[in-house]
């Protein structure tokens, strides 16, 4: 499975998360351990990694991987509970938290994760097998325009309506219940030029909504900010604008000591700034990196620092 996975911006990562050789480190995206087993090599005896994974085939290949390293703690959750972990394990700050917000290449390529339009699989996109509703549930009973407004706001895909209708039309005749029947739907009414862009859009939307991606990132942000220790860091690696703009736009709100309106003579809101930012701009994968690995070409990082 380690030929699977690739991890992005590792590098990059490591510098700007570990600056306390014997600190206690969080990886909210665990998968397959890549980023998590440099934190580990740059730990003393005295350092502590939490990290947490719903995909339950990444999990437990990790806990395997980690299973005779006393530092590492692993659990099966959503990286949003980052606030109930701390609380189990008794650690009230983390020195830096990290998370890569990409689905990884063993879930991309494995036709038993459900995450790929490019072989025939069951349509489902659910990270965490547990949850009620699957993508396979949204376009056989969702309304046109729902279809439509969730490829819109989370694929930012233009041509959302043509392929809510499409996709209405093939289910009226039988159920759309795999990946290729979805994507004969999206086909009928894309050009072959703009196909795959077309199907990378759509199912990211499907699998955005289906996994509620963009609140729950909201949240861990939210908390990992409550958690983090004064001088500790927080490092983001996203891969699309939805994403990015949120861990921006976050990052940037946490800087900010008064958000009263310029009219108001003396600041009322009590607002204290929690963070500096360490990357004026995002940091990007090199040249090399890309050509090593694909999927690495849109990923942008940023970190801030506790203040």
């Amino acid at each position: 499975m380690n030929n699977f996975h690739t991890p992005v911006l590792l590098k990059e990562s490591i510098k700007y998360l570990v600056t306390n050789p014997s600190g206690v480190y969080f990886d909210g995206t665990l998968g397959f351990g890549g980023h998590s087993e440099s934190i580990l090599n740059k730990l003393s005896d005295e350092g502590v990694l939490v990290a947490t994974d719903v995909d339950k085939d990444s999990f437990t290949f990790s806990r395997k991987k980690f299973q005779d390293d006393s530092r590492a703690r692993l659990y099966n959750f959503n990286f949003s509970l980052i606030d109930s972990i701390s609380k189990i394990e008794s650690i009230p700050y983390f020195d830096g938290i990290i998370a890569d917000l990409g689905v990884s290449s063993f879930q991309l390529d494995n036709p038993l994760s459900g995450f790929t339009y490019r072989t025939e699989t069951k349509l489902d996109l659910r990270m965490d097998k547990s949850r009620a509703i699957n993508a396979a549930d949204i376009v056989n009973s969702y309304s046109e325009e729902e279809i439509a407004n969730i490829i819109y706001q989370y694929g930012e895909e233009k041509n959302s309506r043509k392929i809510a209708k499409a996709i209405i039309n093939k289910r009226k005749n039988k159920k759309i219940e795999t990946t290729s029947e979805l994507r004969e739907a999206i086909k009928e009414v894309t050009s072959p030029k703009y196909l795959s862009k077309t199907l990378s859009r759509v199912f990211q939307a499907l699998r955005i909504y289906v996994n509620d991606e963009l609140e729950t990132l909201k949240s861990f942000l939210t908390k990992s900010v409550d958690l983090l220790k004064v001088n500790g860091r927080i490092v983001i690696i996203s891969y699309h604008s939805l994403e990015d703009r949120i861990v921006k736009e976050h990052f940037k709100y946490e800087t900010l000591d008064c958000i009263c309106p310029k009219d108001y003579p003396v600041c009322k809101c009590d607002k204290e700034q929690r963070l500096k930012i360490l990357t004026k701009k995002p940091v990007t994968p090199s040249e090399a990196e890309i050509n090593l690995n694909t999927r690495a070409r849109s990923a942008k990082l940023r970190a801030a620092e506790r203040v």
